[in-house]
């Protein structure tokens, strides 16, 4: 290899350990914000299960640096968080990490795709749902774990619609703006 392609690599994954950092934290930190406001708005948690700020930076570092930072944030972001602020519950983690490693992957799959990002956003967000329920079905009925019903599955859906519908509008335009910024190339 050559001194210019090592520099290249070097680079790249610099921005790619960047971007992670960034996207945990963001990750972290969003959260707490929303949790916050629920506090003072006396609607507690609630407006992190229907928001899903977690969520967003999570697709971020896979659409911007593809799919191991994805997975990387997905499954470092909750755990971070549990440790710093006991959120998610203990019980909810290993889907969270599942289901958010699972983003991560899909939509860092995708990312250098021709594909407009609404439609890499919603492909990311089914596997990542699926790759949840299918962890809970499999705690369920393999391993008869009782402390996350299968119903749940759909409840987290509902209840996060508003945070779907975010994420719908948010994310393109977020990695728009970051492309535009970084003066990447993609497709949006």
């Amino acid at each position: 290899m050559n001194t210019e392609n090592v520099l290249s690599s070097k680079k790249a994954l610099r921005e790619k350990l960047l971007c992670l950092a960034i996207c945990i934290s963001s990750a972290v930190t969003l959260p707490q914000l929303f949790h916050l406001i629920g506090t003072v708005s006396g609607t507690g948690a609630a407006l992190g299960s229907a928001f899903l700020p977690m969520h967003i930076p999570v697709f971020a570092a896979g659409l911007m640096a593809g799919p191991a930072v994805g997975i990387l944030a997905g499954a470092i972001s909750p755990v971070l968080s549990f440790a710093i602020s006991g959120m998610p519950a203990a019980a909810l983690l290993p889907f969270m990490m599942i289901e958010l490693a699972g983003y991560g992957l899909f939509s860092g799959l995708l990312a250098n795709t021709k594909t407009p990002v609404f439609f890499k956003l919603l492909f990311a967000q089914i596997c990542g749902r699926a790759a949840r329920s299918i962890a809970l079905v499999f705690a369920v009925y393999a391993i008869h774990s009782t402390s996350v019903p299968i119903s749940s599955i759909w409840e987290t859906i509902v209840d996060g619609l508003p945070g779907i519908l975010l994420q719908w509008a948010l994310i393109p335009l977020l990695i728009f703006r970051l492309n535009a910024v970084f003066g990447k190339k993609g497709s949006n």
